[in-house]
């Protein structure tokens, strides 16, 4: 059959299959882990859904310990995989349809999870669809990889790759980026830094759900002070503030952004200390919101940049205080230059804050001329005729960083805002129905080389 016929065919089904996966709450829930399921509930059904979808499709599932869906088509000695995910980061702002409703409008899904990253892999598992009912692989097997844990720290492809041995491909890429490709992401890290100080009269303070997430809300708990409120005012954020008896709490609200772009968020826990800061002359809080002002590391003397993979970004996702214990995490994201080590010294040395490293992704760069990311270019642009779009790096992290021999490979399109970790992420059916297309001639053109 065409292939574009078949997406015709399919395309009804697809989207049904792909609200229902959406319908699916997939936040981590790794406190309530269990052996088989390690990352939670939400999760094994997420992976469970995907599972018995390829079953009912006559493809051979591997449920790999519940930390991975793999669907296996082929049996060659060579090997193209695609990486995606089901876990979807938390749920904050304002919806105009439920989060987990998979509702479609206007010819748009939304949901979270349709674009980062069930969307874009529901689209894969059409492509093989596609590829096991009308292709040939030659030498080649596929499998689709689709793991539980890519946005708490992919421990599903490191149970995947390292506990149950699995192969890495000869060619592979993850629809979990943007096209037409891209060759190289920034390193990635996370630090946090802490303090045990008296920050009266500030009984308690939170901001932010996850690290690499621009925190949308912060919330203070405060003794009494009504005078409070006319700098409230003069910041120009919106806020709420409740009185009880002798203390307040306030709630002050910005907007959410991918951490790997906080210069298009509002950090709302940033802005809601500096106000506290400035109104009662509090001189930690004054440097540390002054400090992190610049989302780029400037204030920090800390600014790193390279023409591959630009400039350095930090990211305040997480804030407390609590019992006068002050703790932040940073998702810090920076080029090929950069040695993490020292930047923790120096950030020991210019700031009053103990900081440790928690994690750390080693920038990726692929040769913007080499077969595979050709290749992929090629699939692009002849199923959308779009000749202009020009691969890139990117600051976002993805599978390709745990996985040999893979690039993020979609599936945003250019120009397109799909909200990304942030309210109403949505996916275009018109941009779902051409990466089912672009993925099944991917994996036709890779199988020439």
């Amino acid at each position: 059959m065409d292939l574009e016929e078949f997406v015709n065919i399919n395309l009804k089904d697809a989207l049904h299959n792909l609200s229902k996966w959406i319908q699916i709450n997939s936040i981590d829930d790794s406190e309530h882990a269990s052996p088989l399921k390690p990352f939670g509930d939400g999760v094994y059904k997420a992976l469970q859904f995907v599972a018995n979808l390829a079953k009912s499709e006559g493809f051979e599932v591997d449920e790999c310990d519940g930390y991975c869906t793999e669907i296996k088509l082929g049996n060659g000695p060579k090997l193209i995989s695609i990486y995606a995910h089901a876990d979807v980061v938390p749920v904050s702002g304002d919806w105009l349809y439920p989060p987990f409703s998979g509702i479609i409008a206007d010819d748009v899904m939304y949901g979270r999870g349709t674009s980062d990253d069930k969307g874009p892999a529901m689209a894969a598992f059409y492509a093989i669809k596609y590829l096991k009912e009308n292709f040939d692989l030659k030498n080649y097997q596929i499998r689709l990889v689709i793991g539980g844990n890519e946005e708490k720290g992919s421990r599903c492809l490191e149970h995947y790759f390292n506990v149950l041995k699995k192969p890495h491909p000869d060619y592979g890429f993850t629809p979990d980026g943007e096209f037409p490709l891209i060759y190289g992401e920034k390193g990635i890290s996370n630090y946090k830094s802490e303090i045990d100080v008296d920050l009266k009269p500030l009984i308690k303070f939170k901001a932010g759900v996850v690290v690499n997430s621009v925190p949308d809300i912060a919330q203070a708990t405060l003794f009494k002070d009504e005078s409070l409120e006319q700098t409230l005012k003069s910041s120009k954020h919106k806020y709420s503030i409740k009185y009880f008896d002798d203390k307040m709490e306030v709630i002050m609200l910005g907007k959410a952004s991918h951490g790997s772009l906080p210069q298009e968020g509002v950090n709302a826990g940033l802005e809601l200390l500096k106000v506290i800061g400035k109104h009662y002359n509090q001189e930690f809080l004054n440097l540390i919101t002054k400090a992190y002002a610049d989302p780029f590391g400037k204030n920090l003397d800390l600014y790193f940049e390279t023409p591959l993979l630009h400039n350095s970004t930090y990211n305040v996702g997480l804030i407390s205080y609590e019992n006068s214990k002050f703790i932040m995490q940073v998702n810090f994201r920076y080029p090929e230059n950069v040695e993490i080590e020292k930047i923790i010294i120096s950030l020991n040395k210019k700031l009053p804050l103990n900081t440790t490293l928690l994690s750390e992704s080693k920038p990726l760069l692929f040769d913007p001329h080499c077969k595979m990311v050709e290749t992929l270019l090629k699939a692009y642009q002849d199923v959308t005729g779009d000749y202009k779009s020009k691969i890139m790096t990117i600051g976002g992290g993805t599978y390709a960083k745990e996985c040999k021999n893979t690039i993020a490979f979609g599936s945003a399109f250019p120009g397109r805002d799909d909200k990304i970790h942030d309210a109403n992420e949505s996916i275009h059916l018109r941009d779902f129905e051409k990466s089912i297309s672009i993925y099944a001639t991917a994996i036709m053109y890779l199988t020439e080389l």
